[in-house]
C-alpha cells in the first residue's frame, strides 16, 4: 500500500468511529463507545506519522479526491495538500486527540451523555484534520465551520445547564462573525485570482501585489490588503483574537477533555496554521501583517492580566491560552511564520498537559474548581503535580523545557522586526513574560503548595455549599453532570486519579520536556518548511537576523539563563511564591487599594458587557423597532388591515346605493342611459 493511499484513511477513520457511536452507542455496550473512537484515533495517529516520516523526506502530495462541483470554469473539490506542515499538524492533532480520548474514560465515567461526548470528540477530531489536509479554500471553510459546529455540541455537553447553552451560543455567534469575514475573504481570492486551489492562487498571487479594489468609490485599497485582513478576521474569531476572544473563556462550561481539545492543539490554532498557509498572501501585504501583529500583541499582554485575578483553574489555563494565541500571532505579523508554527507544536502538548492536570485536580477535588478552596494538594496527587509542574516550567519558558525554544525564538524575531507596531509588539511580550510567570505559578502554589484549605471548607462550610449545589441542580436532570458545585465532604481527602487520567498526562509531559530542544534547529532554522513557507526576506528580514544568533538548542538554553526573559519570568515566579506563600495578606490589601483596576479587570475591560448592551441589546431594541413599526403598524396595521378598511368603507358607501326601491333602480337606468347616450353622440 503507497503512502497515498492513506490519506483518505486518516480522517475518514475517525469519521466512522464517530458514526458507530453517534447512531448506535445507546444499543452497544458502554465500553464500546471508548474502544472504537480510541481505535480510530489511534490509527490515524499512527497513518501521520507514517506520513510524516514520509513528508520528511522531500515527498509531497498535492491533488484532488473528489469533485463535489463544476461552476462556469471552476471547479469545487474536496482535495489534499500533503507537506511538512500539513504533516506537522496531523501528528499534533492526532496525538493530542488520542491523549484526550483516554484520559476521557476516567473523567466521564459517570457521565450518561458517554457514548455521545465520545461520539463529539472523535468527529471533532475528523473536521480539523480536514481543515489541516485541505489544498483549496473549500475545504478548507467546510472544516473551518465543521469544527465550529461540533465545539458548539461540545461546548453546550451538558445541555440542561443555562449557563452551558449560553457559552456554547456565545461562541457560535462570535465565530459567525469572524466566518463572515473569512467567507468574504474567500470569495475576493475567487472573484480576483479566479481560483480555489492553493496552488493557483498562489502562483497568480504576485502579479495582483499592486492591485487596488474601491470598496468605497473614489476611495481606492490594496486588493491583497483587504484580501489578507478579511481572512484574519476569520482567524481572529476561531484563534481567539481581540475583540472576538469573548467566547473563549466562557466556552469552560463545556467538560474539561473538550477544554484540552478545542484549546491545546486543535481548533484555536486553525487560524494561526490558516494565515501560515497563506503567507504567500501575506508577504505580499506590509499592512496587513502590521494588522495582524497589533492584533496579536495586544492579546498576549492584556488577556494575560485577567489570569490574574482568576480563582476558577479552568479559566486560569483559559486566559493563558489567549495570551500564547496573542504570541503566535505576533509571531505570523513579524513573517516568524515557523516560528508561529513551532509554538504552536509546544503549545499543543503542555497546554493539553495543563488543562488535562486541572481536570484531574477538579476530579481529586470532587469536582471543585476553585482555587481558593485548594491547596497541598501535592502529596496527595503526585503525579498530578509533577506533570503541571513540569506544564507551568514549559508555559513560562524555562530553558531546556519546549517552551523555552519557542517562546523566546517569538520575542527575539519581534525585536529583529522593523514592521509598524513592531516597538510596541515587543513591549507587550516582554511584559507578557512576566505577567505569564505570575499567574501560572499562583495557580500552582494555591493548589499544590500552602495550607490544606479544602480541610476548613470541608469543615466549615459543607452544609452551605451542600444547599448551594442543591439550588444549582433544581432544574438538572440526571442527563447533566456538573463540574462546578461539588466539593469535598467533611471526612473526605483528595485522590490521585485512575490510570486512564495519569497515563495521558506523563506521555504529555515527554514532548513539554523535549520536543522544543529536538525540533528548533530543524523547523524554524532548518529547511524544514522550504518551499511551504514563503518570507520575503528583502522586505521582512528578522528570521534571517534570527537565524545569525542562534548556534545550537545547548547554546540558545545556556544564553537564555541571562536573557530579559529568563529574568522577567523568574521575577513572575519569585513575586507569586512571595504574595501567595509567604505574605497572601498583600494581594487582598492591593485588591482593596486597587479597586478600580481589579473591577476593569474583572469586567473583562467591558467587552462582554458592550457585547451583551450595544449589540445584544441594540438588536432587540432594533428588532423590536422594526416589530412594531415595520409588521405592527406598516405591515398589519397599514396593508392588511387598512386595505380591509378601505374595502369595508367602499362597501358601506356601495352599499347605500343598494335601497331595494324599484323607481329608484328605475331613475338610476334612465340617468344610465341619458350619460351613454350623451357619450355615444359626442362619439
Amino acid at each position: 500500500m503507497t503512502v497515498q493511499s492513506l490519506y483518505l484513511w486518516i480522517p475518514l477513520l475517525p469519521l466512522f468511529a464517530a458514526t458507530v457511536v453517534g447512531l448506535f452507542g445507546r444499543q452497544l455496550p458502554r465500553a464500546s463507545a471508548h474502544w472504537l473512537t480510541i481505535a480510530g484515533v489511534a490509527a490515524s495517529f499512527a497513518l501521520s506519522v507514517c506520513v510524516f516520516m514520509d513528508a520528511l523526506q522531500g515527498n509531497v502530495f498535492n491533488g484532488a479526491v473528489y469533485t463535489w462541483l463544476t461552476s462556469g470554469g471552476n471547479r469545487f473539490e474536496v482535495g489534499f495538500l500533503i507537506d511538512r506542515l500539513t504533516a506537522t499538524m496531523m501528528v499534533v492533532v492526532t496525538f493530542v486527540s488520542l491523549m484526550v480520548h483516554v484520559y476521557t474514560i476516567g473523567y466521564m465515567a459517570e457521565d450518561p451523555g458517554y457514548s455521545r461526548f465520545f461520539s463529539y470528540i472523535s468527529l471533532f477530531t475528523f473536521s480539523m484534520l480536514m481543515l489541516v489536509m485541505s489544498n483549496n479554500f473549500m475545504q478548507l471553510f467546510f472544516g473551518w465551520e465543521a469544527v465550529g459546529l461540533v465545539s458548539y455540541l461540545l461546548i453546550g455537553f451538558w445541555y440542561k445547564r443555562p449557563t452551558a447553552i449560553y457559552a456554547n451560543l456565545k461562541a457560535f455567534l462570535v465565530n459567525r462573525v469572524g466566518d463572515f469575514g473569512f467567507l468574504l475573504g474567500i470569495g475576493m481570492v475567487l472573484y480576483y485570482l479566479g481560483s480555489l486551489d492553493y496552488a493557483a492562487v498562489f502562483s497568480i498571487a504576485p502579479q495582483f501585489a499592486d492591485a487596488t479594489v474601491e470598496l468605497i468609490p473614489g476611495s481606492p485599497w490594496s486588493l491583497m490588503t483587504v484580501i489578507c485582513i478579511l481572512l484574519f478576521i476569520g482567524a481572529m474569531g476561531k484563534s481567539a483574537q481581540v475583540p472576538l476572544h469573548v467566547w473563549l473563556p466562557d466556552s469552560m462550561e463545556g467538560p474539561t477533555p473538550i477544554s484540552a481539545l478545542i484549546h491545546a492543539a486543535t481548533m484555536v490554532t486553525a487560524g494561526i496554521f490558516m494565515v501560515a498557509r497563506m503567507s504567500p498572501l501575506y508577504e505580499l501585504s506590509s499592512t496587513a501583517l502590521s494588522f495582524v501583529l497589533v492584533i496579536g500583541a495586544i492579546t498576549a499582554l492584556f488577556m494575560g492580566f485577567l489570569g490574574i485575578i482568576q480563582h476558577d483553574i479552568k479559566r486560569v489555563v483559559a486566559y493563558s491560552t489567549l495570551s500564547q494565541l496573542g504570541y503566535m500571532t505576533v509571531a505570523l505579523g513579524v513573517s516568524a511564520y515557523s516560528v508561529a508554527i513551532f509554538h504552536l507544536m509546544t503549545h499543543a502538548f503542555f497546554k493539553a498537559l495543563l488543562f488535562l492536570g486541572a481536570g484531574s485536580v477538579i476530579m481529586g477535588m470532587h469536582h471543585d474548581q476553585d482555587m481558593r478552596n485548594m491547596g497541598g494538594l501535592r502529596k496527595y496527587m503526585p503525579i498530578t503535580w509533577i506533570t503541571s509542574l513540569i506544564g507551568s516550567l514549559a508555559l513560562i519558558g524555562t530553558p531546556l523545557f519546549s517552551g523555552f525554544y519557542s517562546k523566546d525564538s517569538i520575542i527575539e524575531a519581534v525585536k529583529f522586526s522593523n514592521i509598524t507596531g513592531s516597538g510596541f509588539a515587543y513591549f507587550a511580550v516582554l511584559a507578557g513574560v512576566f505577567v505569564t510567570a505570575f499567574y501560572s505559578f499562583r495557580m500552582y502554589f494555591l493548589v499544590f503548595h500552602g495550607k490544606e484549605k479544602w480541610m476548613q471548607q470541608a469543615d466549615h462550610g459543607h452544609d452551605l455549599h451542600h444547599a448551594h449545589e442543591k439550588h444549582e441542580h433544581a432544574d438538572d436532570t440526571d442527563d447533566s453532570h456538573d463540574e462546578h458545585h461539588h466539593g469535598l465532604g467533611p471526612n473526605d481527602k483528595p485522590h490521585e486519579s485512575p490510570w486512564v487520567v495519569t497515563l495521558p498526562l506523563v506521555l504529555l509531559a515527554i514532548p513539554s520536556v523535549i520536543i522544543g530542544y529536538v525540533a528548533i534547529d530543524l523547523m524554524v532554522f532548518g529547511d524544514y518548511f522550504k518551499d511551504v513557507i514563503y518570507v520575503d526576506h528583502q522586505q521582512h528580514g528578522a528570521m534571517q537576523e534570527l537565524a545569525h544568533h542562534f548556534h545550537g538548542a545547548g547554546a540558545m538554553a545556556l544564553h537564555g539563563l541571562t536573557s530579559l526573559p529568563f529574568i522577567l519570568a523568574a521575577s513572575g515566579v519569585a513575586l507569586a511564591w512571595f504574595f501567595y506563600m509567604k505574605r497572601p495578606d498583600i494581594p487582598a490589601a492591593i485588591k482593596a487599594r486597587c479597586g478600580l483596576i481589579y473591577r476593569i479587570l474583572d469586567n473583562k475591560y467591558g467587552f462582554d458587557s458592550f457585547n451583551e448592551k450595544f449589540l445584544a441589546g441594540g438588536s432587540r431594541f432594533l428588532g423590536d423597532k422594526l416589530w412594531q413599526i415595520g409588521d405592527v403598524k406598516l405591515i398589519d396595521g397599514l396593508l392588511v388591515n387598512g386595505s380591509a378598511r378601505l374595502v369595508a368603507h367602499i362597501a358601506g358607501l356601495v352599499r347605500r346605493l343598494q335601497t331595494g326601491l324599484v323607481y329608484h333602480y328605475a331613475f338610476a337606468m334612465i340617468i344610465g342611459a341619458f350619460l351613454l347616450l350623451t357619450v355615444f353622440m359626442k362619439i
